[in-house]
């Protein structure tokens, strides 16, 4: 079980990117995204200086006992109706167990906290069963279904739409740290 204070999420900088890279074109994540080509170099490198210099996305790195081992990317962001959409994978491998729902934990913390959004949404590719139940298991509620939204391997698949308010957040985190980092 992970230990809170291990935890730690931080600002993408340009120092990760290389890592990043080589998790995002891990199979196991790129079969999992909306886009799912194999993401070259210079292509990575122009996306980062692409979403740094926007307001509308913040990128950060998770790391548990100061080793990076994760990326939240913070998308969408609406600060009129003060929401936004996340999306998140795990690169590291050999991890304790829990380790991806202390990320998640985390995150949520950071946005509805300390960024103050009122509504956090998740995109699930229909067929990412694990993705779902991480959703399930944070406290996000089904909202709808995108039907045929994505091109994936040749095939349109459907896209679950999911989202937590705060308000449920507040009611539900001292639940969920218990059973993510435990009695500490």
């Amino acid at each position: 079980m992970p230990k809170r204070d291990a935890c730690l999420l931080r600002a993408m900088t340009e120092s990760d990117l290389e890592l990043v890279l080589v998790w995002r074109n891990q199979e196991r994540i790129h079969l999992a995204m909306y886009t799912d080509h194999v993401i070259s170099r210079d292509e990575h490198y122009a996306w980062f200086k692409r979403v740094t210099d926007e307001q509308k996305t913040q990128h950060f790195i998770f790391e548990y006992d100061s080793v990076p081992v994760g990326v939240i990317n913070v998308v969408n962001v609406d600060m009129a109706a003060n929401r936004c959409a996340w999306g998140f994978y795990v690169g590291a491998e050999n991890l304790p167990d829990g380790t991806g729902s202390a990320m998640g934990f985390v995150a949520l913390e950071y946005l509805v906290e300390v960024l103050g959004f009122r509504k956090v949404i998740g995109e699930v590719l229909a067929d990412n069963d694990a993705s779902l139940s991480y959703h399930r298991r944070l406290g996000f509620v089904e909202e709808g279904r995108l039907v045929e939204h994505v091109l994936k391997g040749g095939r349109y698949v459907d896209v679950v739409t999911f989202a937590i308010f705060d308000r449920d957040w507040s009611r539900i985190k001292d639940r969920l740290a218990a059973r993510f980092f435990g009695g500490e």
